[in-house]
């Protein structure tokens, strides 16, 4: 044996002995990422666990004479931004898909998490021509440091329609709807059926009226969740999913059609950024082509193992995120976390991590592997680069520090999240107005609630972390950080 292999063995040894040092308690951790969505609800049900959140933002839309009350707030502000929230839902839906037989009891919360959702969006669309894609005056609300159960700026509701269309949120909802719907299929057939009905109703109005949502309501989702990637990819995974629920062909040759819009790179200027869209690599809440080729692979690669451009670039994806790769795109922190540029970071390893996972149980099914020039990949190689970024998440880093509220010893105490930071209705029943919150920002003293579950932006690309509400690209937990890794711990809960 050569001293070269003598290293590899010996450094293959001691991931073994990590591996088991930094054992983690995934079921503890899936039963608190579930309930963090808790603490993002507007209106409560009776229910509720998360008890130092009480209701808000009650008449939402009224004064237009619309039912908007109910859905989840994104991240640490009082707005509702659907289309984020549209992408949620998607993944929490599909990962009880894939993953729902390994969540135990958790299964019923991972089902209220995703009918939340589901139930303000059927309101959200229940207008013909109109497709509600924002709830809140984001500036306003961003000027002010108060709890959602307080807020007294503007709740004002801004929609998609033929004249201002806005093809990527509708397609959302879409996916979201669809997906939704073949969670609910087997429990509520009624309900299952008329998320399906609305889903094919509101990705005909995305498709027949084409347009960006920058265009129409852009000052106020700008810079927010300006749409960088354009909405042709949202059409597709819409229609992906649509196909998925219904299995009529339609949706079928859409997806196959237009999917060729994807190949080509378009370099968009937004806001004085330029942004390169195109790209198999990118998935989030803003592009979604790695996961259109992760999903429609399940339905191909049996029959048609080379079906492109789908399982191509599927291939393709992991071979932009396996460390080894020569192909590989992303970045690594000395301590082993996917980064890359932006911010809210942790997005990035959660939802690069949760289709590599799927990806590798549709690889065992068609017993194949991958090829990244000379590296060859197996699906087990794939979990275990999901599950280095589960792990260091959970603590398994640098810092010794869980990125996840409320689990292990040492996890984040400052959060950027107005009704974690202020006292809660139980602690103080008067009102703290706009500016009344602003001490409770500024100070140093831990958040007196507890927003168990929720994943912060996370460290940077060296493996530091600061502990402060006024960083909020590090210390702001979002719904679409949590959302695959709800389906990825629920998958190393049991495996």
């Amino acid at each position: 044996m050569s001293q070269v292999q003598r290293l590899l063995v010996l450094v293959a040894m001691m991931m073994v002995v990590v591996t088991k040092v930094a054992s983690h308690d995934y079921g503890d951790a899936l039963s608190k990422s579930i309930l963090f969505f808790e603490g993002q609800r507007s209106k409560l049900p009776p229910n509720q666990r998360m008890t130092w959140r009480k209701d808000s933002a009650l008449r939402d839309g009224f004064d237009i004479g619309v039912d908007l009350v109910g859905g989840y707030y994104d991240a640490g502000d009082n707005v509702k931004f659907n289309f984020p929230m549209a992408f949620s839902t998607t993944i929490l839906a599909w990962s009880v898909l894939e993953f729902g037989n390994f969540m135990g009891s958790d299964l019923s919360n991972a089902l209220d998490a995703i009918k939340w959702p589901t139930d303000y969006f059927l309101k959200a669309t229940s207008i013909p021509g109109f497709v509600y894609a924002l709830v809140g005056d984001p500036y306003a609300d961003h000027n002010c440091w108060e709890r959602p159960e307080d807020m007294d700026t503007p709740r004002t509701p801004y929609a998609e329609s033929k004249q201002f269309p806005g093809s990527e949120v509708s397609a959302e909802i879409a996916a979201a709807l669809a997906a939704s719907s073949l969670v609910f299929r087997a429990i509520d057939l009624e309900y299952s059926a008329r998320l399906l009905s609305t889903a094919r109703t509101v990705f005909k109005f995305a498709n027949q009226y084409q347009g960006s949502y920058n265009d129409g309501i852009g000052r106020w989702v700008c810079p927010f969740y300006c749409d960088f990637s354009g909405y042709q990819d949202e059409l597709p995974w819409g229609a992906a999913w649509l196909f998925r629920a219904s299995k009529e062909s339609n949706y079928w040759n859409y997806v196959v059609e237009n999917i060729r819009n994807l190949e080509n790179t378009v370099v968009k200027n937004i806001n004085g950024f330029s942004y390169s869209g195109g790209s198999y690599a990118e998935f989030g809440w803003d592009t979604k082509h790695a996961g259109i080729n992760i999903l429609v692979s399940n339905l191909v690669i049996n029959s048609n193992p080379n079906f492109s451009p789908f399982i191509p670039n599927a291939d393709k994806f992991v071979c932009t995120v396996l460390p080894e790769s020569p192909t590989v795109s992303v970045q690594y922190s000395p301590g082993g976390l996917l980064f890359k540029p932006g911010g809210s970071n942790l997005q990035h390893p959660t939802a690069l991590s949760f289709l590599p996972v799927v990806y590798a149980r549709y690889l065992s099914q068609g017993n194949r592997v991958i090829h990244c020039g000379g590296v060859v990949a197996t699906p087990a190689r794939l979990i275990q680069v999901a599950r280095g970024q589960v792990d260091y998440i959970l603590g398994s880093n640098p810092l010794n520090m869980s990125y996840m509220v409320g689990y292990g010893n040492k996890f984040p105490q400052r959060i950027h999240h107005r009704g974690s930071s202020l006292p809660s209705i139980n602690q103080q029943p008067g009102p703290i107005d706009c500016k009344g919150g602003t001490p409770y920002f500024s100070s140093n003293n831990p958040n007196p609630n507890l927003l168990i579950g929720a994943v912060v932006g996370g460290p940077d690309i060296k493996d530091s972390y600061n502990d402060s509400r006024a960083d909020f690209v590090q210390s702001e937990p979002t719904t679409y950080i949590n959302a695959p890794l709800v389906g990825l711990l629920a998958y190393f809960k049991t495996h």
